[in-house]
């Protein structure tokens, strides 16, 4: 039963960190951005919060700076909403899996395009 603690309280860290990027972030840089993903420490005292974003080139290292900088804020916020024993420390991460799968289509298309012009 211990084991799926973690893995709900993520769903709830998630779930309320998307609604207070959309519902209550100020910061201009912070449009846009979706929580992809949340990993709890087995302690629940640490959360690994996976993050993209819809615009068409994004800068991780910005984004990065600027959830880090509201950390403190939706902290404060997951606490009030969340009313857990210790409120998770967030570390962000940008989740470029969507980018590696991608680069990967993009590989094997040009294999594929390359094979076929081999063949002809």
């Amino acid at each position: 039963m211990g084991d799926r603690r973690p893995a709900r309280v993520a769903h709830l860290v998630q779930a309320e960190l998307g609604r207070l990027l959309v519902e209550e972030a100020r910061d201009p840089r912070l449009r846009g951005v979706n929580v992809t993903d949340v990993r709890m420490t087995g302690d629940l005292r640490t959360a690994r919060v996976y993050v993209r974003t819809l615009l068409p080139d994004p800068d991780p290292r910005a984004l990065r700076a600027a959830l880090e900088r509201a950390a403190p804020f939706l902290r404060t916020r997951l606490g009030e909403a969340l009313q857990l024993r210790y409120v998770p420390e967030l570390r962000f991460e940008y989740d470029a899996l969507v980018d590696r799968a991608r680069r990967v289509d993009e590989l094997l298309a040009s294999t594929r395009r390359g094979r076929a012009r081999h063949e002809t």
